[in-house]
């Protein structure tokens, strides 16, 4: 039997997690403005045009550091539900190997969005936005620099490409659909939210495999500067490329439709908590 306690932490978090996705959604619509303008050659490329130069966008807007106070509380929230994914398993993952990879998945994606809400949150509070890339780049080194430590560098770069595969199958199958309270929808937003689904989750799985490719490629290298980018040089990477404009503008928009397909999540995501 369910407790009203058990009840009022069930609710606290599908809110959390909504507010999450309605943050998280924010961030990439950000992501995908920005990187329209590189395309159209009126912005910037390489980080700015990253998960952390739209913070840095959105703090540069009218009331900017307030918005960004709710984006940082939005992420927080967001950090909660990957954790009690991971931990909790509300929607049956399972301890099969398959289940287990899937778990430590969205606690390693706790682990990102915690970064960044930390991130939100010290511009918001005008503390600055620290210093993350020579952290990273000296524990790169230091992994690379063990015993093995080049072949596991490359394996997580594999495992990354990996969760870029993963991101096609999610938008090739709409397995993500499952998700949603149909119910609840009408025949135009179903499929709205599939067909924006479909497009956003195969831009992010593009990133991925370039960012994945990028951190195999410094393993080889010994490079630890090349195994630290990120979305943002994977984005100016795609600019530079043959029809790198072109190809940087249909990636943008599809990441202004991952955002548009978090914001129905924060609506219409059916939760097991």
């Amino acid at each position: 039997m369910t407790s009203p306690m058990d009840t009022n932490a069930s609710a606290w978090i599908e809110r959390l997690a909504r507010a999450g996705y309605l943050a998280k959604g924010v961030v990439y619509g950000a992501v995908g403005v920005l990187a329209v303008m590189a395309a159209v050659g009126s912005g910037a490329t390489g980080e700015k045009t990253g998960s952390s130069g739209a913070i840095h966008a959105i703090a540069e807007q009218p009331f900017g550091r307030v918005l960004l106070a709710f984006v940082a509380l939005g992420l927080v929230g967001y950090v909660v539900w990957r954790l009690v994914e991971a931990i909790q398993d509300p929607d049956g993952r399972g301890t099969d190997a398959k289940g287990i990879a899937v778990r430590i998945g969205f606690a390693i994606s706790a682990l990102t969005y915690a970064a960044l809400a930390l991130l939100a949150g010290r511009i918001a509070l005008g503390m600055g936005s620290g210093g993350g890339s020579d952290s990273k780049e000296e524990l790169t080194a230091r992994v690379m620099a063990q015993p093995f430590g080049q072949w596991a560098v490359a394996l997580a770069g594999v495992v990354v490409v990996g969760i870029g595969l993963r991101h096609f199958q999610r938008a090739w199958t709409a397995s993500f659909m499952k998700k949603y309270k149909t119910h609840e929808m009408s025949e135009k937003e179903i499929q709205a939210a599939r067909h924006i689904g479909r497009f956003g989750i195969s831009a992010r799985g593009v990133t991925f495999c370039m960012i994945g490719a990028f951190i195999v490629q410094a393993a080889m290298r010994s490079n630890p500067d090349g195994a630290t980018k990120g979305l943002g040089e994977a984005l100016s990477k795609l600019s530079q490329q043959t029809y790198g404009p072109y190809l940087l503008g249909l990636v943008a928009a599809g990441f202004i439709a991952y955002g548009v397909y978090c914001v129905s999540r924060a609506k219409y995501r059916a939760f097991k908590t």
